[in-house]
């Protein structure tokens, strides 16, 4: 008996919701890292809110270090979604592989960055700093294997790899509303929550990650065929 294979891709509204959460989470970076370059470029006289104040006092004390992190960080988050899209790689394949050279060094310019603010400027403290500290390491482990793998021509591989680079990304953004939900219930100090936060925001994006590379990997399934 003959057996034929088939592809069974991820499902149109799967894709959707992917790209709805991560146009959200994109945003929400973007924003993120605009008040933050806003705030060191010229901080306000009279802030609204005195815990962002507290907060935004240790970043502009190594302003050139945020700035190092955060503005490459926020042309990553930019960029990275585009490689994403078939149609572009397809009709502009020259414009793709060098965004995507350019993404590799800017990578590497955040995750060399966070893994120096881990240990300069963590709110959370030990907590905060053990996981920023595993997650950039990811990030680094995950983008160069994605170098890799596209330098093999394994191109599937390195699909995978900057997936998960781009998850670990995105779990800066996904802190923020965590965050804020800390601070509206007032339960706990920055100092206390800022670590789970952290914990919380990246595990959730690189989980979010797997479970796309998962229902986007083509399965084999076995057809009847005649004898």
């Amino acid at each position: 008996m003959s057996v034929s294979l088939r592809n069974v891709a991820l499902p149109r509204k799967g894709r959707k919701v992917i790209w709805i959460l991560t146009i959200l989470l994109v945003t929400i970076g973007l924003l993120a890292a605009a008040r933050r370059t806003y705030v060191l470029l010229g901080p306000p006289q009279e802030p609204r809110f005195a815990a962002a104040a507290a907060m935004d006092s240790g970043f502009v004390q190594h302003r050139a270090l945020t700035l190092t992190h955060i503005l490459p960080a926020a042309l990553f988050m930019l960029l990275m979604p585009l490689q994403f899209i078939r149609r572009i790689r397809e009709r502009h394949l020259a414009w793709h592989r060098w965004s995507g050279r350019l993404l590799v060094i800017l990578g590497f310019v955040v995750g060399v960055s966070a893994l120096v603010m881990s240990f300069t400027m963590a709110i959370g403290g030990a907590n905060e700093t053990a996981a920023t500290t595993l997650f950039a390491l990811l990030f680094l482990v995950f983008l160069t294997l994605g170098f890799w793998n596209i330098r093999e021509h394994r191109i599937a591989r390195h699909r995978e790899w900057m997936i998960r680079a781009f998850g670990v990304v995105l779990g800066i953004a996904t802190t923020r509303p965590i965050v804020g939900m800390f601070f509206i219930v007032q339960r706990l100090s920055p100092h206390e929550f800022f670590g789970i936060a952290f914990w919380l925001g990246f595990t959730l994006t690189l989980l979010g990650a797997e479970a796309w590379i998962h229902y986007a990997r083509p399965q084999s399934t076995a057809l009847p065929g005649k004898p």
